[in-house]
């Protein structure tokens, strides 16, 4: 079975060179790569995304910048992720910019409000328990079928997802799994 897998970023989980992480990562069947790096600075972003760019194109893979709409638009990347808040805030202007416009989601109304502000995807989290949720319960399988269920735009199931784990998303119905600590290590 062929899985669409995203790779999320997260330079505090990489022991060694980051970018050779990255190029790791960029070297297997992923999808494609979301630099999800949201604790730096605008400037510091565009710099990373500028050298993570360049290495997403040298392996032909998508990359999906975070966050910052100003530095891919900047840098005339027209793939963007972003937090509901971020997604409600878009203006229609900078919306424009973008072809693909995921939403990270953790209800099945913020499911249903992103796609229609205009989500072209949209990530569904948290399923399994997972290190970055310490402490908080999993929404689990059940809430990914409802998700699925409920909105005509790909679902990308997040959070504890594994390659132990990941053809139970896809049988709930999603259309491929986020991973972060399976690619940054």
């Amino acid at each position: 079975m062929n899985i669409k897998k995203i790779c999320i970023t997260n330079r505090q989980l990489v022991s060694g060179d980051y970018f050779k992480q990255i190029e790791r990562a960029l070297n297997t069947d992923i999808y494609a790569l979301i630099l999800r790096e949201k604790d730096l600075s605008a400037k510091e972003y565009l710099s990373l995304a500028k050298k993570v760019l360049k290495l997403c194109e040298k392996y032909d893979k998508m990359c999906v910048l975070h966050t910052y709409t100003d530095v891919a638009i900047e840098l005339g990347c027209r793939n963007i992720h972003l937090t509901m808040k971020d997604l409600r805030e878009l203006t229609e202007d900078k919306r424009k910019c973008f072809d693909i416009v995921g939403a990270s989601t953790h209800t099945v109304d913020e499911a249903l409000e992103a796609q229609k502000l205009s989500a072209t995807y949209i990530t569904a989290s948290h399923i399994y328990e997972t290190q970055c949720k310490a402490g908080l319960k999993p929404r689990g399988l059940d809430y990914l079928k409802e998700v699925v269920t409920a909105v005509d735009i790909p679902v990308y199931a997040l959070g504890g997802v594994h390659y132990d784990n990941m053809t139970e998303c896809i049988s709930c119905g999603a259309a491929g799994v986020c991973m972060m600590s399976e690619y940054m290590y």
